[in-house]
C-alpha cells in the first residue's frame, strides 16, 4: 500500500514538472511569435516614414536583433501581455522603454560593426543595450536611477548578455575611462547635445540623440565625427522621449 501511494505521489509530482514544462514551451513560442509579428509591424513602419529615414529598409543584422532579444523579460511583469506591442510602455520610476520602432531606426542609425566599442546613455531596462550587444563587440551602459540600474543588470543577465557592462552615473558626462567609443545611443532628451560625450565618441563614429525640450518638439538627431573630428548633424525624424536627468 505505502508502495502504491508513493508511486502515485512521484507521478503526480512528475505529471505537474511535465505541464509547467510544457506551459513554459507554449508560452516560449508564443512570445517568438509576437517578436516576429512585431518586426513586421517595425517593417511596416519604416516604410511610412521612408522620407525621413531616406530609406525604406532597415539593416538585416538589426531586424535579426529585434527577433531574437526577449523584449518581455524587459518589462514589469504586469506588461508582459504587451511586451511586443509596437510602443513604449511603463517601467517604473517615471521611465519607458522605448518603442520599438525607434530602438530600430537608432541601433540601424549606428552602422555597427562586429568590432565596435559602443556607449549608451539610459540603460532603462536594459533593452536597448541588449539589442546593441547582438551586434557590437562591446557595451557600455549607465543609469542615473539607482533601481533602473539593478534590474537592468538583473535583467541583461538573466537574458544572457552578461558582456554589457553597466553603472550608475549622470549620462551626460559619459564614461571618460572607457573612452573613445565607436558610437554612442542617447535613449532620454536633451537640449542640446553634451560636449563630454562629442569628445567621447572615435573620429569616424556616429551618435544617436533625441534634442529638444522635455514634452515638447524634439528630433532624434544623428551625429557624425569625421576623421579629423570635425562634427555634423543632421535631423531624422520627429520623436518622443523623457527627458535626461542629472546635474548638468
Amino acid at each position: 500500500m505505502k508502495k502504491t501511494m508513493r508511486l502515485i505521489f512521484w507521478l503526480i509530482v512528475i505529471g505537474m514538472i511535465l505541464l509547467l514544462f510544457s506551459s513554459h514551451v507554449v508560452a516560449e513560442d508564443d512570445f517568438e511569435q509576437q517578436r516576429l509579428a512585431m518586426v513586421d509591424q517595425i517593417k511596416a513602419d519604416v516604410v511610412s516614414t521612408r522620407d525621413f529615414l531616406q530609406r525604406e529598409v532597415l539593416d538585416q543584422r538589426v531586424l535579426d536583433a529585434l527577433s531574437k532579444v526577449p523584449r518581455h523579460i524587459f518589462v514589469p511583469n504586469k506588461q508582459r501581455p504587451h511586451a511586443y506591442e509596437n510602443r513604449p510602455l511603463p517601467i517604473g520610476h517615471g521611465q519607458t522603454i522605448s518603442q520599438p520602432y525607434i530602438v530600430a531606426v537608432m541601433t540601424d542609425l549606428l552602422r555597427l560593426k562586429a568590432s565596435d566599442k559602443v556607449l549608451e546613455i539610459g540603460t532603462g531596462s536594459g533593452y536597448q543595450a541588449a539589442i546593441l550587444a547582438e551586434l557590437a563587440d562591446s557595451v557600455y551602459s549607465i543609469e542615473i536611477v539607482e533601481p533602473l540600474a539593478h534590474q537592468a543588470a538583473e535583467n541583461l543577465m538573466q537574458s544572457g548578455y552578461d558582456k554589457v557592462r553597466t553603472r550608475m552615473g549622470d549620462g551626460y558626462y559619459g564614461w571618460e575611462s572607457e573612452a573613445p567609443f565607436d558610437a554612442i545611443v542617447v535613449t532620454a532628451v536633451s537640449s542640446h547635445i553634451p560636449p563630454p560625450l562629442i569628445k567621447q565618441l572615435k573620429p569616424g563614429g556616429r551618435m544617436i540623440i533625441p534634442v529638444g525640450a522635455p514634452f515638447m518638439t524634439q528630433y532624434l538627431v544623428l551625429v557624425t565625427k569625421t576623421i579629423d573630428g570635425a562634427i555634423t548633424t543632421r535631423q531624422i525624424l520627429p520623436v518622443s522621449f523623457v527627458p535626461l536627468t542629472g546635474q548638468h
